[in-house]
């Protein structure tokens, strides 16, 4: 195997994105790029694959993580403690499921939601929207690493800090062919849901990731990427293109939002349940990160306005896009 060769590993999920990618990388060190979902089928199929190449999970020196979701981390549960962990130092409550944070979690989206619109009563109602915790892992962050950092034994790769999917979203760069190990961050068949996420500390800004993201995005128009491998389905070539693409789609989605908006003032969750009333209960993350990523854009652009009416925010369209 030659130095840097990367290896793809596929491994099943039990989530509506299906399949999920995981990297092996032939550098000075053995290097895992993110690890699968906590279920013995994907551990039986990472196994099974990395076998194929000659390796046993033991050989594994060194675990990155793109970011901090389920699907990404769930597997260090099963390797070696020994491992180092590494990953962007906003991924560390997660996997560690520190229970501070998960608490602040709780108390912070009890506040917003309210602040959405969405009626206590209503609360009781919802499915656990962290459930997917559990296909997730218990491990500590040993290495943090940002923006312009390099990994030990990995020489020829740059990390690049690219928040919106998640808070904690990295990318790894090979400037010398131009070629990107993605994670989440730029799909080829589906956009990326820029999921809500408390801020990491008590009184910090909430973060605003559909703008974190569409940012981000653009941010890969500054580097010559020639491929990027992705963390579920295909690879993406032509970037420029895709992100073109996604940026516009974007847009297209919130002139929907804001002619929503025209018709009357509504909350956040007014929007959602007219934008998904068929899938917003059961997706309820996942739709309302959306919609307040739409909100967010609109605000940002100064196309629409919010209001405080007693405990909830009130938008309303102000101008165009």
């Amino acid at each position: 195997m030659e130095k840097d060769e990367i290896y793809r590993i596929t491994v099943p999920t039990p989530f509506a994105v299906g399949d999920v990618n995981m990297y092996v990388i032939k550098g000075e060190r053995l290097t895992l790029v993110d690890a699968g979902v906590k279920t013995e089928e994907a551990w039986q199929a990472f196994t099974k694959q990395l076998a194929e190449i000659g390796y046993e999970p033991t050989d594994i020196e060194q675990v990155v993580i793109t970011h901090h979701h389920p699907d990404h981390v769930g597997l260090l549960d099963y390797l070696p403690k020994s491992i180092p962990v590494i990953g962007h130092p906003k991924a560390k409550p997660w996997i560690s499921k520190d229970p501070q944070f998960f608490a602040w979690d709780g108390r912070y989206f009890d506040q917003f939601l309210i602040e959405c619109g969405v009626s206590r009563a209503f609360f009781a109602k919802l499915p656990n929207v962290r459930s997917s915790l559990r296909y997730s892992c218990e491990r500590s962050l040993d290495v943090a690493v940002g923006e312009g950092d390099q990994i030990a034994g990995l020489p020829d790769w740059t990390v690049i800090e690219t928040p919106g999917h998640a808070q904690s979203h990295i990318v790894l760069y090979r400037e010398k062919d131009g070629f990107m190990i993605g994670g989440d961050h730029l799909l080829a068949t589906i956009s990326s849901n820029p999921l809500l996420e408390p801020p990491i500390e008590e009184g910090a800004e909430r973060p605003k990731p559909l703008l974190q993201y569409n940012d981000s995005l653009r941010k890969l128009l500054h580097y010559e990427i020639s491929k990027v491998v992705t963390g579920h389905g295909a690879d993406v070539t032509d970037v420029p293109a895709l992100v073109e693409k996604r940026l516009e789609k974007q847009k297209e989605r919130a002139g929907h939002v804001l002619e929503m908006l025209r018709e009357r003032p509504m909350t956040v969750f007014d929007v959602c349940r007219q934008l998904f009333s068929s899938v917003y209960e059961k997706e309820f993350l996942l739709t309302m990160s959306e919609t307040i990523g739409q909100l967010d854009y609109l605000e940002h652009v100064g196309a629409a306005v919010k209001r405080k009416e007693g405990e909830e925010y009130i938008y309303e369209a102000v101008g165009s896009l």
